[in-house]
C-alpha cells in the first residue's frame, strides 16, 4: 500500500449538491472553493472551459516557484490562490496565497513551526489536504506534532481560532481536508491503535458542535457531502464501513459494513448511488444505494484507491492507479470501455465541459471525452517530473501544482494555464 495522497460526480439528476452560492453568497460560481470544486464532485461548472492543450512554453499564463512540499490541491476564491505547504528548511506547515491573475505572492502564514522529520510513507507529505472557504474564512487541516489541527484565517492570513481534534498515530500520512456546511466545518482524523473521529466544528468560533467516535484503524479519505436520495448526506467510508451523517447534528441516517479497511478517494453519487472504493487490504469498487436500505447495487475488484472518480449521465468514470482510464454504468456496475494510458495515477479526475483530466505521478495529462462508447483521447500534455496533486479548474484556467528534479533537487511549481 502506499500514501500518494492527494487526495486525494455530476449528476445527470436533477439535486442539488449543496451549491457553494446557495449558503455562502461571498463564493462566486466560478470560484474553486474546496476540494473536488464548487459541487464537490470535480467537475467545473458548465459555463466553465479550461484549456486542452499545453506545455512548459505553450498557453502558461504564469508560473510561480512553490517553497517546500505538498500534495494538497489548490482553491481558488476572488483573486486569491490558496496552497498548503511544508516547508523542511524552515520547519514549517504553511499557507500560501497568490494573486491569481499574475501569481505574484500576496501573503504566506506559518500555521504551525516545528519538526517535520516524520517517518511516513516516502510518497507522503506533511501538507496532503486542501484548503477550504467559506468566501470569509479558510479552513486548513494540518498533522502537527502527533494530532491533526484545523485552523481557521481570514482572507488576509490572520489566524482567527485553532482546534486540536484528535492524537493521531501516523500510519502512512494524512490527508483529509475540511467539508463546510452551513454553519459547520467538519473534519476527520482516522488513526491507527487510538481510534479516530468525525468533528464539526462552528465556522465562526471553532467550537465543537458533535463528534463520533470512529475504529482503531488507518484511512485516508475526506468526508464529502452530497445531497442523495433527497437529502443531505455527510458520507465518509473506511475502517470496512460506509457511514452516512446529517452534517449539521452528526446524527446517524444510516451505516453499514463495506468499502474496505483503507480508502482515499471521495466519493461520488449519481443520485441514487454513492460509489466506494479503495485498495488495502482489497481491491474495492461498489455502488451502494445510499437510502439506509444497506443494499450494494453492484461490486466489482478494480482498483481505483487512490484518484477520485467522476459520475455524469448515468456513467461512472475513473482511473485506476496503475494508468487504465474506464467507464461503467452507474445502475448495473456495466463496464463500457477500458483503456491503458500509462503511469501511476495518485491525482483525481477533474472535468471542464465534456472533456476529463486525468494526471499521472510523472505529470503527464490525458485529457479525454465523457462518453459511454468508446475511449477518445483529445491529448497528452506533460508538465514536471513528479505530480500528486489534484488541479483545480475555474475563471477560465486550470491551476496545476507540479514538481521538478532541479539538479538532484525537488522544486514544487504552480502554474496557471489559460
Amino acid at each position: 500500500m502506499s500514501c500518494r495522497w492527494l487526495i486525494v460526480l455530476c449528476l445527470s439528476w436533477p439535486v442539488s449538491l449543496i451549491a457553494a452560492d446557495t449558503d455562502f453568497p461571498e463564493i462566486a460560481a466560478s470560484d474553486w472553493p474546496w476540494w473536488r470544486g464548487p459541487q464537490r464532485n470535480g467537475i467545473a461548472p458548465a459555463d466553465q472551459s479550461a484549456p486542452v492543450k499545453w506545455s512548459e512554453t505553450e498557453n502558461v499564463a504564469w508560473k510561480v516557484p512553490v517553497p517546500g512540499k505538498g500534495h494538497g490541491s489548490p482553491i481558488v476564491i476572488g483573486d486569491q490562490v490558496l496552497l498548503q505547504t511544508a516547508d523542511n528548511e524552515q520547519q514549517a506547515q504553511l499557507v500560501l496565497c497568490f494573486h491569481r491573475q499574475t501569481g505574484d505572492v500576496v501573503w504566506k502564514k506559518v500555521v504551525h513551526q516545528g519538526d517535520l522529520n516524520i517517518k511516513q510513507n516516502a510518497k507522503s507529505t506533511m501538507a496532503n489536504s486542501t484548503p477550504a472557504t467559506d468566501g470569509k474564512l479558510i479552513f486548513v487541516n494540518f498533522l502537527h506534532d502527533g494530532a491533526i489541527y484545523t485552523t481557521a484565517l481570514d482572507r488576509d492570513g490572520n489566524q482567527i481560532w485553532q482546534r486540536k481534534i484528535a492524537d493521531f498515530v501516523l500510519h502512512q500520512g494524512f490527508s483529509s481536508s475540511p467539508a463546510i456546511y452551513k454553519s459547520v466545518v467538519i473534519v476527520s482524523a482516522d488513526s491507527k491503535m487510538i481510534g479516530g473521529s468525525l468533528t464539526a466544528l462552528d465556522r465562526q468560533t471553532g467550537k465543537v458542535l458533535w463528534t463520533r467516535s470512529r475504529p482503531k484503524l488507518p484511512n485516508y479519505t475526506s468526508p464529502i457531502i452530497l445531497n442523495v436520495a433527497g437529502r443531505d448526506q455527510v458520507f465518509f467510508t473506511g475502517c470496512n464501513l460506509v457511514t452516512s451523517l446529517d452534517p449539521l447534528t452528526g446524527k446517524e441516517l444510516w451505516e453499514m459494513n463495506g468499502a474496505t479497511e483503507e480508502c482515499v478517494t471521495s466519493t461520488v453519487t449519481d443520485g441514487t448511488h454513492i460509489f466506494t472504493s479503495g485498495g488495502y487490504p482489497k481491491n474495492h469498487l461498489a455502488a451502494v444505494v445510499a437510502d439506509g436500505s444497506n443494499k450494494v447495487a453492484w461490486e466489482n475488484t478494480s482498483r481505483v484507491y487512490v484518484p477520485s472518480m467522476i459520475a455524469k449521465d448515468g456513467i461512472l468514470y475513473g482511473v485506476l492507479d496503475e494508468g487504465i482510464a474506464a467507464c461503467w454504468k452507474t445502475d448495473t456496475g456495466k463496464e463500457l470501455w477500458k483503456k491503458r494510458v500509462g503511469g501511476t495515477f495518485s491525482s483525481s479526475l477533474v472535468m471542464a465541459g465534456d472533456n476529463l483530466y486525468a494526471t499521472n505521478e510523472a505529470g503527464q495529462t490525458f485529457v479525454f471525452k465523457a462518453m459511454p462508447k468508446a475511449f477518445e483521447l483529445v491529448s497528452e500534455n506533460k508538465l514536471g517530473d513528479e505530480v500528486f496533486a489534484t488541479p483545480a479548474i475555474c475563471h477560465g484556467c486550470l491551476y496545476h501544482r507540479v514538481a521538478y528534479n532541479i539538479d538532484g533537487k525537488r522544486q514544487e511549481f504552480l502554474y496557471c494555464i489559460k
